[in-house]
Parts: C-alpha cells; structure tokens; sequence
C-alpha cells in the first residue's frame, strides 16, 4: 500500500538514530524490545546501555544472579519484564545452544514474549514479514483509517492486527515497522499531534473530519485497589533491617523494610493498635518519618508510611527474614522505587 512506501521514505530521513537499530542481533533488539515496554525511549535508554555492557551474549544474561538483574533494573518498574528475561535467556541456552532466535515461531515461545515483540525481532533481525502493534501502531492507523472500535477490545485488537498485516510492506517489514513506530511516536503523537508536519495528512481520515482528539477509542479498565503499606525502620550499629518481598505479589523478591499492610490508613496511635503491630513490635515506639507517599501501579494504589522504631529496650527479635545490612551496602540490594527513593531522600 502507499502508506508504506511514504512511511519508509519519511523514516528514512526523520527516523531516530537509536542503538539497537544498527544491529541485526536477535539478542540485542531483544534486549531493547523487553526495556521499552511501557517505558518511554528516554527512559529506557541507560537501561538498554546498562544490560548489554553488563551482558553482551545471552549466555552472560542466563547466567546472571536474579538479584544483580533486578537491581540493574531498579526504577524501571514492571519487574516481572527482567524475571521473565531471565527465564527466556535459560530457555535460549537449553532449547537454541545459546544462539538466540530470529524467527517468529520460535521467538513467541520464550517466556515474557507476546505478539508484538515476537514480530519485532522477527522482523527486525530477519526481515520476516510480520506487523507489529503496539500503541503507535494503534493510534496512526485508527487516525488515518479513522476506526473507533476499542484498541484493548478483542475484537479491536483482531481487527487492527488485519489492518497491520494489510500494510506493512512486503519487501521491507522490518523497516516499515520501525517507521510506523516512529511515526506515532514523534508526529501522531497521543496529545498534540504534529499534524501540520504530517506526510500522510491528506489521506487521514481523522485529519480531515476533526476526530484526531478522538481517536483511537479505548475502553475504561477496572477500578484500581487500593493498598496501605506502613514500612518500618529498624537500624543497628549503622545497619538496617530489610527483608525480601515473596513472589506472588508486586515487586516479587525486591529488598524492603519490614512491612505491616493494612486494610485502610491508619494514624500512628491506630497502627500501634493494630494485632500484627502488637504481635511483631510490643512495647516500642515509632516515629513517622516524612510525608506519605502515593504510588500507582497498574491496578493499584499503594499508599506508604515510614516509620522509625525506638526499640529503648532492645524488646525486638530479629525474624528469620529478617537481615541488616550495612548502610555502605545498601546500593547493592534490588530494591522497588519506593525504597530507593525514601533512603536517597532521608537516610543517604
């Protein structure tokens, strides 16, 4: 279709110049494809610089300590992306002999991997002719075709995979892809659009009947549940306690302080009330350390409190998952955003 034609002629003069644009190596567009998951290019960027310095083959990433990968990754978010990561590259080095794969059908099977990402590096390292549909993909097509079915539907999603499979280009998918991409990205922009800058605005449907603000359509998610973390500092001889998070909720195996998770906000009077308080810090004081903290995850609001424990009387034993660690070390641990930020912010 000419929508390609005049993609890949724009791409090729506007395109970004970006690292993993300059290699047909499976492993590295892998690598850049995990980290850009809902993860602005800007942001990714020193991760994507990170991990192939510290792990230029798939075999150096498989063998890689859990912890040493989530620390590398610490404040990217969505955390499950490196496990997955993990799990992939030992897939690799079982299933492939170490050579990571560069076709569709196998790249699909490693685990974290999905439909767009699959396509991505099949088309990328290989040139196989497989669309990609991701947001931008989404939003320029919806525009120009001018599509109002929900992107997150079902059917919208059946229905915008047709549409991709229909116009990527024939010869050059891999190029095509990353300039539908790059497209959405700098000019079909989610708000304000660079629409007077836009190559293919006499064609787009929604340029021409005013429904660029409108589209694509996508349909509300389910309520975010909401969560109370009150966090506990507990420091000895300049160490503090933290312990390790399970793996069937967020932040699976990052380092934390020892937590008391409630089911509402509670006052510091409330929370040294509280059972579990009672059970784990009878007869200490605690002393709220700044102001509390909203962070939002997908489908979830987590409101966190610090406190510091006064323990006079030496009243606390030590759990068994609990452990100090210097305040020299403490940049060794993975810990989640909330962490990190609270021990930059009061205890560097």
């Amino acid at each position: 279709m000419i929508i390609a034609d005049e993609l890949i002629s724009w791409y090729k003069k506007n395109g970004r110049d970006l690292p993993w644009r300059h290699t047909k190596d499976p492993y590295i567009i892998w690598l850049s494809e995990i980290i850009l998951q809902q993860t602005r290019v800007e942001q990714g960027l020193p991760y994507f610089y990170r991990f192939a310095e510290n792990y230029p083959t798939v075999k150096d990433f498989a063998n890689a300590d859990e912890d040493d990968l989530l620390r590398l990754w610490q404040g990217l978010g969505y955390y499950s992306r490196v496990r997955n990561m993990h799990r992939a590259a030992k897939i690799v080095m079982a299933d492939y002999d170490g050579i990571f794969p560069n076709t569709y059908d196998d790249v699909i099977k490693l685990s974290g991997v999905g439909e767009y990402t699959a396509a991505a590096i099949a088309s990328f390292s290989k040139n196989e002719k497989k669309a990609v549909l991701d947001g931008n993909v989404f939003r320029v097509l919806s525009r120009y075709f001018g599509i109002d079915t929900p992107i997150n539907s079902s059917v919208g999603k059946k229905q915008f995979q047709a549409l991709a499979n229909e116009v990527v280009s024939d010869t050059q998918p891999g190029l095509f892809n990353q300039a539908i991409m790059d497209f959405g990205a700098t000019i079909c922009k989610p708000k304000n659009p660079a629409c007077e800058n836009c190559i293919l605005r006499l064609g787009c449907t929604a340029s021409k009947n005013g429904l660029v603000n409108l589209l694509p359509v996508k349909t509300k998610g389910k309520a975010s549940r909401n969560r109370y973390f009150n966090y506990f500092i507990i420091e000895k001889n300049d160490a503090y306690v933290f312990t390790k998070r399970g793996v069937n909720d967020v932040w699976a195996n990052m380092y934390e302080f020892p937590l008391i998770e409630t089911e509402s906000d509670l006052s510091t009077e409330e929370l040294q009330l509280h059972g579990k308080f009672k059970q784990e810090f009878e007869d200490v004081k605690i002393l709220s350390i700044g102001e509390p903290i909203k962070h939002i995850l997908s489908h979830q609001n987590i409101y966190a409190k610090f406190y510091r424990v006064v323990d006079e009387q030496n009243n606390i034993k030590k759990k068994p998952s609990w452990n100090y660690y210097n305040s020299d070390n403490l940049d060794k641990l993975a810990k989640h955003k909330l962490i990190f930020s609270f021990i930059n912010k009061y205890l560097v």
